[in-house]
């Protein structure tokens, strides 16, 4: 039988792969190390500026390890989504590291960079054709809109990293790619089962977040003809039905059924067997291939600029009753700012407390004890940074003594810091939840070579 065997050792390239781990996956003898590398879920600021949300020295460290063990074992690396984002300048990031490291390893090897970065001018063709297509919750776009983003890319599938791996690749480091991609595409190389690899991918594209023992660490994952198998890394954790199948509800409009660029994962069928103490089966999955390849489009762009002022209230008559005291404030002082002649298109704000309702807007009638203190978050976005500074400097008397009864003396609250307001940058936002069908999966792809000797 037809078996591939593929080590994920983090749910993310620098969040800190485990050496200890990493070698026990390792020990297991490979076919591939797959790794994910970004994602959406820290905002838009990442796309828009092509900029990486981990440190240069984590991914250096996580990539030391795994390109270290990759080309010492003779079997190809693979991170998809380079560096967050999957921008041409995150993937060239990446990449300068790699070769760093097999400079310093004394390595030698070929490293495939694979862009998918798009251009305005070839999606607004692609949009004349009417090629372009929202997904569910897209926000409506024009023409205009593709000029409008700083950075556009389209999720590869697992095709990029097969040809790559063809041309004779030790290290394949792509831009945006989906997630599951980065693990299918060895398995489907080898003549695994589709449905199996796919649904494998997914089940492991985020480490250890499918075991009972969410920490950040890696799976260990075999495909073959009928399933798949999944085990940790780590010493002391184990998969089970329930933690393999919970996991596509991870993300997911429907736990059931997943999207891909080449088909749907259709896990409705799907049996989960506990094998022994670490490890679960999985088999009955399907995969329906799509008549029309597609790619979805992520676009961002820079918005505003943005100012935010903390401050700390252990008032009682406050505690009491943050809603409306926040309320109250917030109408009191928007009579002030718009005295200022500020056009009310130019700017916005949002005020909340953390320590209360400032992650999950509880009910009022839930029964719960009055925090002992809050911190009060403003955050003013703004056309320009002298209006978010000066609608955050109208704020400051008033979050510093507004009383909850006008009746009693002023109270006085705690500035987190002086000066109270800081000017946190430009904001940004996404502008793009669309598909680009396509008829030839590297259409939009572009590959480029280094020999390292």
């Amino acid at each position: 039988m037809k078996s591939c065997k593929v080590l994920m050792p983090i749910g993310a390239l620098g969040g800190g792969i485990n050496p200890v781990s990493f070698e026990n996956g390792m020990n297991m003898k490979p076919d591939v190390i797959a790794i994910d590398g970004g994602s959406t879920d820290s905002g838009p600021a990442y796309l828009a500026t092509g900029a990486s949300k981990y440190s240069r020295a984590m991914l250096k460290h996580d990539l030391e390890i795994a390109v270290i063990g990759g080309i010492k074992a003779n079997i190809p690396v693979l991170v998809g989504s380079c560096s967050t984002c999957g921008t041409d300048s995150t993937v060239d990031l990446c990449a300068e590291i790699v070769v760093e490291i097999m400079a310093e390893q004394g390595l030698k090897g070929k490293v495939a960079k694979v862009y998918s970065q798009q251009s305005p001018d070839l999606v607004k063709q692609k949009w004349d054709d009417g090629k372009i297509k929202p997904l569910g919750g897209a926000p409506d776009i024009t023409r205009e809109t593709f000029d409008d983003c700083d950075n556009i890319v389209a999720l590869m599938g697992s095709e990029p990293f097969i040809e790559a791996i063809n041309q004779g690749a030790d290290v394949v480091l792509c831009g945006r790619t989906t997630d599951t991609a980065i693990m299918a595409a060895v398995p489907l190389m080898m003549g695994c089962d589709p449905a199996a690899a796919w649904h494998g991918a997914k089940i492991a594209e985020c480490g250890s977040q499918c075991t009972d023992g969410a920490g950040g660490d890696g799976v260990f994952l075999i495909v073959d003809e009928e399933g798949f198998y999944v085990k940790p890394l780590q010493e002391g954790v184990h998969c089970t039905p329930y933690t393999v199948s919970a996991h596509l509800m991870y993300e997911n409009a429907d736990p059931f059924k997943l999207v891909e660029p080449s088909g749907v994962i259709m896990a409705g069928d799907a049996t989960y067997e506990q094998v022994d103490d670490v490890t679960v089966y999985v088999t009955g999955t399907k995969f329906e291939h799509t008549r029309q390849y597609s790619m979805k489009l992520e676009g961002a762009r820079a918005s505003g600029h943005q100012a935010i002022t903390l401050v700390g209230i252990a008032d009682e008559l406050v505690l009491k009753d943050p809603d409306t005291w926040m309320n109250n404030l917030v109408n009191h002082v928007d009579q002030y700012v718009k005295q200022t002649g500020i056009p009310e298109t130019d700017y916005s704000y949002d005020i909340r407390a953390y320590g209360y309702n400032g992650v999950v807007n509880w009910p009022k009638d839930y029964d719960y004890p009055m925090p002992r203190e809050i911190g009060v978050m403003l955050t003013v976005t703004a056309k320009t940074e002298e209006i978010a500074i000066q609608i955050t400097k109208t704020f400051n008397p008033f979050l510093l003594h507004f009383p909850a009864d006008f009746k009693k003396q002023l109270p006085s609250f705690a500035f987190a810091f002086s000066p109270s307001h800081v000017y946190k940058g430009q904001t940004y936002e996404f502008m793009l939840n669309h598909i680009v069908e396509i008829d030839d999966p590297l259409e939009l792809v572009k590959f480029e070579y280094i020999d390292v000797k």
